[in-house]
């Protein structure tokens, strides 16, 4: 299976997230773009944060080049047109700034290598996307940010690509483990259909509240729920259906909300989407014994995993080895080392 098949008349919108520096985000997204040129497929590309650089700027090691293919739509700011070969023709100038600039859409008229930039906000980096498409691109790539995975959020991308490697961990195991949890986090179940319309209206206006099972909302009248668990666990009772956070859910709120009451029990705790979750693995894993239940509003659509063996420490995992360890514990989604082929 090749990755272009993963969203080739499947998806409009594909983020590409890594689970760390160096996990192999800008192979899978040099890859992809390689693929699409073979097949003649138009896409587009932008990122969340800043991507193209040849040297890392927090951990100063080398990294890949995006290189960008004639007729590619890529959104990127003013100040890094002139930072990358590619010949460019702007088509359109959004009404977005960033610290780098005004937020430009070209397209590749001769190919080279680019650096690209989008948005700040998740509404306008959304926008640009489909700025994109309506200018010709079959499809649009969001290069995600370092520990910005909200760009998988699916109010941006229809589907996300999660990239991991031994970069997390000289321990096999370890890596597994931290994948897994991603996966599991980004993955969440959605809160019954019914309830969702009441749960969006909450969240669009950052409102933490407690909904009954009758739909009666009940706001919980805090700024945040950072150090206020066991503040929130007073408006749960037998009725209480979802409570409703509306920012980051954290390990310290549910420590706090499990020490001072067993009323969460019979809740789901709900958050707009799971990269709104900051919980370690086995935390996760103990809340979880302990009867705490995770749903979102919004569900990410992961559609493939790919790979990276290689730490620039210098270690790695024997490639297929590796390989099919993941492949092992991650069953229902395409799992791809595409150094290997694509495999």
């Amino acid at each position: 299976m090749s990755l272009l098949s993963l969203i080739e008349d499947k998806y409009r919108i594909v983020s590409i997230i890594g689970m760390s520096k160096n996990s192999g985000k800008t192979v899978t997204l040099n890859h992809l773009i390689g693929e699409a040129m073979e097949k003649g497929v138009q896409l587009g590309l932008t990122s969340i944060g800043r991507d193209g650089e040849s040297l890392d700027r927090v951990t100063e090691t080398e990294k890949p080049r995006i290189f960008a293919e004639e007729n590619t739509i890529v959104a990127t700011t003013t100040a890094l047109l002139a930072m990358g070969d590619a010949n460019i023709e702007i088509m359109k100038v959004t009404p977005f700034r960033t610290p780098l600039g005004e937020v430009i859409i070209g397209k590749v008229r001769s190919p080279g290598y680019i650096q690209i930039a989008g948005p700040q906000s998740l509404k306008d980096i959304r926008q640009v996307a489909q700025n994109m498409l309506d200018l010709g691109a079959k499809f649009v790539i969001i290069d995600g940010a370092l520990d910005r995975k909200s760009s998988a959020a699916p109010t941006i991308s229809d589907g996300t690509i999660l990239s991991t490697g031994a970069v997390i961990s000289r321990d096999v195991n370890r890596v597994l483990e931290e994948t897994l949890h991603a996966l599991n986090i980004l993955s969440l179940p959605q809160v019954d259909e019914e309830d969702v319309e009441v749960l969006e209206g909450l969240l669009s206006e950052d409102r933490m509240a407690v909904v009954s099972k009758g739909g009666q909302v009940e706001e919980i009248k805090l700024q945040t729920a950072l150090g206020a668990g066991h503040k929130i666990g007073e408006y749960l009772d037998a009725d209480s259906k979802y409570l409703m956070i509306p920012g980051s859910l954290v390990k310290g709120t549910l420590e706090d909300l499990t020490r001072t009451t067993r009323k969460y029990k019979d809740v789901d705790i709900v958050v707009g989407d799971g990269t709104r979750i900051f919980i370690p693995p086995k935390d996760y894993l103990q809340f979880l014994r302990m009867g705490i239940s995770i749903k979102v509003i919004h569900p990410i659509n992961v559609i493939g995993v790919t790979i990276n063996p290689y730490a620039p420490a210098g270690y790695y995992f024997e490639p297929n080895e590796f390989l099919d360890r993941m492949r092992t514990y991650i069953k229902d989604i395409p799992v791809m080392d595409i150094m290997l082929g694509g495999e």
